[in-house]
């Protein structure tokens, strides 16, 4: 496999003959199928990990920390009516709900939340409607398909959850 400017990245060595001659000590060694489904997985990692376009990071802010650049703001209205909710499928899905305590009042009052995480951010962003955060400005990127989709509790209201716990 080689990077964009033709270095070698990583070399996958494979033997298939010696698993076709049924020797013993063939079992740790990858048979062509095999290297070239690692090789395959390796050239899709930057893709994965990659920075994706109109996500960026806040880049500054009342409440920024370098540590979670990535800002998302809900309105408050939508936060106190579904917080237990928002809790809970953030739990479930392993995505740290922060919320910074900052207040943005433009049509209406947002509650600012902060991620570490693009993906996260973008998730959250995603499922809950949220606006994204440059600088002190809503930006508003595409909503494509596909960004993964939160897990979420099916008949999430059948749990009547109080505030002192569940019931």
């Amino acid at each position: 496999m080689r990077d964009a400017n033709g270095f070698p990245l990583a070399c996958i060595y494979c033997r298939d003959d010696l698993h076709s001659a049924g020797w013993s000590f063939a079992h740790g060694r990858l048979t062509s199928d095999e290297a070239r489904r690692i090789a395959a997985g390796i050239a899709r990692l930057p893709e994965l990990l990659g920075f994706r376009v109109g996500f960026y990071p806040r880049g500054g802010g009342t409440k920024w920390r370098a540590a979670r650049p990535y800002h998302v703001a809900l309105e408050d209205s939508y936060v106190r009516r579904h917080w237990d909710e928002i809790d809970l499928t953030c739990r479930l899905n392993g995505i740290p709900f922060e919320p910074t305590g900052e207040r943005i009042k433009r049509d209406g009052l947002w509650c600012v939340h902060e991620f570490a995480d693009q993906l996260h951010a973008m998730m959250f962003w995603n499922e809950f409607a949220g606006r994204w955060l440059r600088y002190d400005d809503f930006v508003f990127p595409e909503r494509r398909d596909d960004i993964p989709r939160m897990k979420r509790i099916k008949d999430f209201d059948k749990y009547q959850i109080r505030s002192n716990g569940w019931r």
